[in-house]
């Protein structure tokens, strides 16, 4: 009999196994069981609540190439973490003439073992439900305290170790005044960029600056101290680094040359909710974007400033 692992960790999970620690339990098993592993299928922070789990995919497409016999799981909550992807997706194995087979669950192939795999998979989408519950619960108090939740964190900001507050960081603090002082003095964002690059200046995520980085980082209002997580919103919830004034000008300069450059106005359109959205997780500002496909089609979309 021969057999593929298929181990999984999602990105906000507690990692009870590592994946080298399912990977070795499920050979342990193999091993005692005589069965032969022909390979392993290894997804890393995707979540088994979600279809876009590429080995995942890629192995149960494969079940139907008549290459292994059984597909081994550490647990069956690796495998799905809801009673309709447990059921759709075993059906998909075992009309390819593949079984299931759990290492740390035993699990008989009798009427019984129908009851305990549906109470184990029942066990696992309840322990998903109710920590995605206790994961939001957690991220709302800590927005009403204007903790960090998440994402990446502006450009002159960094965040308390100990209690998760955004504090100004003051070796990138001073790069952001200075954005938005240019900018407001007049001064072209091309010219900005290229002046910061030269003196081996970063963004945060570490990439040369252009003229686009400087579209999140004016339309941010964490930069005058306002909190916004999902609907909570706190002005003053966290140390502002630029004054009202300053970013109001910027805002204005902003427009103005947006405007200036001449967007034809079925453009405009694609955009109608630039300064309205804002994103789901962070809370920043989402600005419009636009990408080419393969095909030459040409697609409008909304993007998270932090991403």
């Amino acid at each position: 009999m021969t057999a593929v692992i298929y181990a999984r960790y999602s990105s906000d999970s507690q990692r009870e196994a590592s994946i080298e620690g399912q990977l070795r339990d499920c050979k342990d098993y193999a091993e005692k069981n005589g069965i032969t592993v022909v390979g392993t299928y290894i997804d890393r922070a995707y979540s088994a609540k979600t279809d876009d789990r590429p080995d995942f995919q890629r192995m149960i497409k494969d079940s139907g190439k008549k290459i292994f016999d059984v597909v081994l799981v550490w647990k069956l909550d690796r495998f799905a973490r809801n009673r309709f992807d447990a059921v759709n997706y075993k059906y998909q194995l075992e009309k390819n003439g593949v079984h299931l087979v759990s290492a740390m669950e035993p699990i008989s192939q009798g009427p019984e073992g129908i009851m305990v795999e549906s109470m184990l998979i029942g066990m696992a989408e309840y322990y998903s439900a109710e920590l995605a519950l206790k994961v939001a619960r957690g991220e709302r108090e800590n927005a009403l305290q204007c903790k960090y939740n998440g994402g990446v964190v502006p450009l002159g900001f960094t965040i308390g170790k100990e209690d998760r507050l955004y504090h100004i960081d003051p070796e990138t603090a001073p790069i952001v005044q200075e954005i938005f002082t240019r900018y407001a003095d007049g001064e072209p964002a091309e010219k900005i960029a290229a002046s910061l690059n030269e003196r081996g200046l970063r963004t945060r995520t570490g990439k040369p600056f252009v003229k686009n980085s400087f579209f999140q980082i004016f339309r941010n209002r964490r930069y005058i101290g306002e909190y916004r997580y999902k609907d909570i919103v706190t002005p003053g919830g966290i140390p502002a680094i630029v004054d009202q004034d300053l970013f109001d000008r910027v805002q204005q300069r902003f427009e103005q040359n947006r405007i200036a450059h001449g967007r034809p106005a079925k453009e405009d359109v694609r955009y109608l909710l630039t300064t309205k959205l804002f994103c789901g997780k962070c809370g920043t500002l989402m600005g419009g974007e636009s990408g080419t496909s393969h095909m030459g089609n040409t697609y409008y979309y909304y993007k998270c400033g932090n991403a």
